[in-house]
C-alpha cells in the first residue's frame, strides 16, 4: 500500500480499533490507519456513517470490519474484546475517540440525566474499553493506545463542568494505565486535538466560523503518526495543535 505521507508509519498487518468512527476525528483517523495498511475495526452508533467510512477505506485500498453499537451498552463493550480475541487473537492499536459534550451550562443547572450520559460515554465506557481490550493489546509486540482528551480537562472554564470533569477523569485513567503497563511494549497516550472542525465543536461554539479551524483529517494524520513503532513515550499528553508531547506535574 502506498505511503503518501512522510509521517505515516507502515502499519501493514496491524489491527486497529477506533471508536466514534462514523464522523469527525474518528472517521478520518480510521481512514488514515487503513491507508497506512492496518485492518480497522470501526465502532460507532451510526450505521450510515460507518458504511460511508467503509466505502472510503475500500476506495483507498484498505479493509475494515464495522461494529455498530452504543458505548452505553457495557455488555457489548465486554463482548467486543472476546470477539476480537476469537477472530484475531490480539489487537495492535486502540484509538478511544468517542465522546459527548453534554451541555454548556452552569453546574447547578445541568440535568442529572445529561451529567450521567456524559460520564457514562466519556468515562465509564473508556474504562470498560480499557478493561476489555488490554488483554489483546498486551499480546501485541508494539501495542499502542490513544485516548482522546481535551484542553477542557485542564482549563475548567465556567459552564463546561460535566465535559471538563469527564476529560480530567479520562486522563487520570490513561496515566494510571500507562503506569501499570510501562514495563510492557504497550504505550498509552492521552491526546488533546485542540479546536477542530467537528459537529461537537459546532455544538459547543455555535457562533464560530468552522473554516477557521483545522479539518479533522489534519488531526487524524497526527494521531496515526503516534501509533507506529517509532513512538515510544507513554503516560504523557500529546497536544496536536502544538505538535508536542508534554509531561504531567503536580499543581503549583
Amino acid at each position: 500500500m502506498s505511503n503518501d505521507s512522510n509521517d505515516r508509519p507502515d502499519l501493514t498487518g496491524r489491527l486497529a480499533l477506533v471508536t466514534g468512527a462514523s464522523r469527525g476525528i474518528g472517521f478520518f483517523t480510521a481512514l488514515e490507519l487503513a491507508k497506512a495498511g492496518a485492518h480497522v475495526i470501526a465502532c460507532a452508533r451510526t450505521v450510515g456513517g460507518l458504511e460511508e467510512l467503509d466505502d472510503a477505506i475500500q476506495a483507498a485500498g484498505g479493509s475494515a470490519t464495522l461494529v455498530p453499537f452504543d458505548l452505553a451498552d457495557m455488555a457489548a463493550i465486554d463482548q467486543l474484546g472476546g470477539h476480537i480475541f476469537e477472530r484475531w487473537g490480539k489487537l495492535d492499536i486502540a484509538v478511544l475517540n468517542a465522546g459527548v459534550l453534554g451541555v454548556i451550562s452552569p453546574i447547578g443547572h445541568v440535568e442529572a440525566k445529561v451529567f450521567d450520559k456524559v460520564m457514562t460515554i466519556n468515562v465509564t465506557a473508556t474504562w470498560r474499553l480499557i478493561r476489555s481490550l488490554e488483554p489483546l493489546l498486551i499480546k501485541s509486540d508494539q501495542g499502542r493506545a490513544l485516548i482522546l482528551s481535551s484542553g477542557a480537562a485542564h482549563k475548567c472554564r465556567p459552564f463546561w463542568g460535566p465535559y471538563s470533569a469527564s476529560k480530567a477523569a479520562v486522563e487520570a485513567l490513561a496515566r494510571t494505565w500507562a503506569g501499570e503497563t510501562q514495563r510492557l511494549p504497550l504505550r498509552v497516550l492521552s491526546v488533546d486535538p485542540g479546536a477542530t472542525r467537528t459537529a461537537m465543536r459546532a455544538q459547543a461554539m455555535p457562533g464560530e466560523n468552522p473554516e477557521t479551524l483545522p479539518h479533522p483529517s489534519e488531526v487524524a494524520a497526527k494521531l496515526v503518526a503516534l501509533v507506529g513503532p517509532a513512538q515510544t513515550e507513554t503516560g504523557k499528553l500529546y497536544q496536536v495543535r502544538e505538535g508536542k508531547m508534554v509531561d504531567y506535574r503536580m499543581p503549583e
